[in-house]
């Protein structure tokens, strides 16, 4: 992958989700979606597409180019990988989303293959019967527990 800011990282993100809502990604909702002003927004446009990653046209918006959307992809993958495991986990949509924008930077793409293979496989009908309500019931004893090591 190409060595990216977290932020330009964010960005790519922002706009592949936005155009996979939409159709389309303008200054206004890539703003919305990462909770920046446009004026920033547009300052990142113009540097992803002196970096061929997007195509920016003032007034109209921004597409991807094949090499940005290939990284945006990539970085779509580790998010909702990463958010899968920890709603899977019983965390909140919030901070699920929250820690999986954290992390997607960081981890190996070894142990984000292997994270989503878990995850598919937790979904699959393969995976053991009930293994999350167990891990639940684990989770509710565990914090009924005091002095916890």
């Amino acid at each position: 992958m190409y060595s990216l800011s977290r932020k330009a990282e964010d960005y790519l993100e922002a706009i592949l989700n936005v155009i996979l809502e939409k159709g389309y990604a303008r200054t206004k909702d890539v703003a919305g979606d990462l909770g920046v002003s446009p004026s920033s927004v547009v300052e990142m446009f113009r540097k992803l597409d002196a970096m061929h990653l997007v195509e920016y046209r003032k007034y109209e918006g921004v597409t991807l180019t094949e090499k940005g959307r290939a990284v945006a992809e990539v970085i779509k993958f580790r998010h909702d990988t990463l958010k899968r495991l920890f709603l899977l986990l019983g965390v909140s949509e919030r901070a699920a989303d929250e820690d999986a924008c954290l992390m997607e930077h960081e981890l190996s793409e070894e142990s984000i293959r292997r994270i989503r293979l878990f995850v598919d496989f937790l979904d699959s009908p393969d995976a053991p019967a009930d293994v999350q309500g167990a891990f639940e019931a684990f989770c509710r004893g565990k914090a009924g527990e005091s002095g916890g090591k």
